[in-house]
C-alpha cells in the first residue's frame, strides 16, 4: 500500500511539474469567450521553429511487438533551419510519422542505430509510401558497418532492394524510378566520436554502443549551441558516459524490470534478467548514467507504458534530474534556454501533405514489367467509362501530353 501511494505521489509530482512549466509558457484565459492557450499540446504543421530551435517527436517508443497504441523505436528531429531527420524507424512508426503532416520530400534522411527490426522495419513504409504520395527524390540512409560485411547496413540495404524488387520495378515504370533509389552511407561502427554527417550547420557523430553484437551505435547531434544525443539500443558503456556529458537533450533506452517481463510480457526468467540488464539498460542503470553525464533533460524510452510507474521509481533510485519517460507522440522543443514538453494532437487518418516540388513523370525508357499476356486481359468498356473524368483532370493540370490511353487498343475517346 505504501509503495502504491509513493508511486502515485511521484507520478503526480512529475505531471504537476510538467503542467506548471506549460502553464507558464501558455498564458491565462481571461474571458469566457477567448481561445485557450495551447499549454499542453502541439498541433503538427502549425508551428514554425526558431532558427536555433530543435523539435523532437517520439514516433515510436515501445517493444518489437508493436501495438496499436505504441510503435517500435523511432524519433523525428526537426531543426530550425528546415532540416528533418528520422532516427530509427521501427515497426509501426510510420503511422505516427505520417500524422506529423510533413511532406514526403522533406523526410528523406534516415539514421539507423542498428539493424534489429524494431529499429528499421518501417523503412519499407517510408520508402514506398513517400514514393506513392509524391516524393520527388531518393532516400538517404546512414548506418553502421558490422564485424563482417554481411552484418552491416550496406548489406542490409542490398537485401532490402532484392526483397522489394517487384515493388521497385513496378513503381519505377508506373510512377518514376527516381524516388525508389536509396543512397546508403555506411560508416565504421568502431569510430569514436567521429563525424558521419556534416551539412547545413548540423554535425552528427557516432560512438559505439553495446547491444547483442558488434555494430550498434549511438548518435551525437550538434546544432548551433545545442548538443543532442540519440542512444538507440545500448547497455551501459564508457563511450556514452564520456561523449554524452552535459548534453542539452539525451534519449537513452530504459527497460522494465525482469519481473515485469516475466509476469506481463511472458518471457522466461532466464531471458528476462538478461534482456533487461545485460544487453539493454535497466531503470537503475539508466539513472546512474544520467547522474554521471548530467544532461539538461533526459528521456527514457523502449518500455511498454504499463511499466512506466515501476520504471520511474527505479530510475529515481539513482537519478533526480530532469526526466521524461517517453510515450508515442510526446514532443520536446529544445533551445539553449531549456526544454518544453507537450503531446502532439494528430488525426488517426492523416494523409500525406503535398510539398513544393512536383514528382517527375514516368521514364518512358524504363522496361515495362507487364507482359502482353496480362495486357490482353484489360477490359475496354470499364476503362472507357472513366474518360470524361480523366479528360477533365488532364485539362485542369495541363498534362494532356502525358495521356496514357491512346496507346491502348481498347481506347475509344468518345465513350
Amino acid at each position: 500500500m505504501k509503495l502504491k501511494l509513493l508511486v502515485s505521489l511521484v507520478i503526480w509530482m512529475t505531471l504537476l511539474a510538467a503542467a506548471s512549466n506549460s502553464l507558464a509558457a501558455g498564458g491565462v484565459v481571461k474571458s469566457p469567450n477567448q481561445i485557450a492557450p495551447e499549454r499542453y499540446v502541439y498541433y503538427p504543421g502549425t508551428e514554425v521553429l526558431a532558427e536555433d530551435e530543435v523539435r523532437v517527436v517520439a514516433t515510436g517508443t515501445g517493444m518489437p511487438d508493436q501495438r496499436r497504441g505504441q510503435a517500435s523505436a523511432s524519433f523525428v528531429f526537426e531543426f530550425g533551419n528546415g532540416e528533418k531527420m528520422i532516427f530509427d524507424i521501427g515497426s509501426g512508426s510510420m503511422r505516427n510519422i505520417n500524422a506529423l503532416m510533413i511532406p514526403a520530400e522533406f523526410l528523406t534522411k534516415v539514421f539507423l542505430s542498428h539493424l534489429h527490426t524494431d529499429h528499421w522495419a518501417d523503412l519499407n513504409a517510408l520508402w514506398a509510401g513517400g514514393w506513392t504520395s509524391g516524393r520527388p527524390v531518393p532516400l538517404e540512409v546512414w548506418g553502421p558497418s558490422g564485424a563482417t560485411p554481411e552484418m552491416g547496413t550496406a548489406y542490409a540495404m542490398e537485401g532490402f532492394k532484392r526483397a522489394f524488387n517487384w515493388d521497385y520495378q513496378t513503381r519505377a515504370f508506373k510512377i518514376s524510378p527516381i524516388p525508389g533509389d536509396i543512397a546508403v552511407h555506411e560508416f565504421d561502427y568502431k569510430g569514436v566520436n567521429e563525424i558521419i554527417y556534416n551539412r547545413n550547420g548540423i554535425v552528427i557523430r557516432s560512438i559505439p554502443a553495446i547491444h547483442a553484437g558488434d555494430g550498434p551505435v549511438s548518435y551525437i547531434i550538434e546544432y548551433g549551441d545545442l548538443k543532442l544525443v540519440f542512444g538507440g539500443d545500448t547497455s551501459p558503456n564508457k563511450w556514452f558516459v564520456e561523449y554524452a556529458k552535459e548534453a542539452d537533450f539525451v534519449i537513452h533506452e530504459a527497460f522494465a524490470t525482469p519481473e515485469f517481463f516475466v509476469e506481463d510480457y511472458g518471457q522466461p526468467p532466464q531471458l528476462a534478467w538478461r534482456a533487461c540488464c545485460e544487453f539493454h539498460t535497466s531503470g537503475p542503470a539508466f539513472g546512474k548514467i544520467m547522474s554521471e553525464i548530467k544532461p539538461v533533460h533526459a528521456v527514457a524510452y523502449h518500455t511498454m507504458e504499463e511499466a512506466h510507474q515501476d520504471l520511474l521509481l527505479a530510475i529515481r533510485s539513482t537519478y533526480d534530474g530532469p526526466l521524461s519517460i517517453a510515450t508515442d507522440m510526446i514532443v520536446w522543443n529544445i533551445t539553449s534556454e531549456g526544454v518544453k514538453e507537450r503531446m502532439a494532437v494528430s488525426a488517426d487518418r492523416a494523409s500525406s501533405v503535398p510539398g513544393p516540388t512536383r514528382q517527375p513523370p514516368p521514364d518512358r525508357n524504363w522496361p515495362d514489367p507487364t507482359t502482353d499476356f496480362i495486357k490482353a486481359g484489360e477490359w475496354g468498356p470499364g476503362f472507357n467509362a472513366q474518360n470524361e473524368m480523366l479528360n477533365e483532370h488532364a485539362r485542369k493540370y495541363g498534362i494532356e501530353d502525358q495521356d496514357w490511353r491512346p496507346a491502348k487498343p481498347w481506347y475509344e475517346p468518345d465513350r
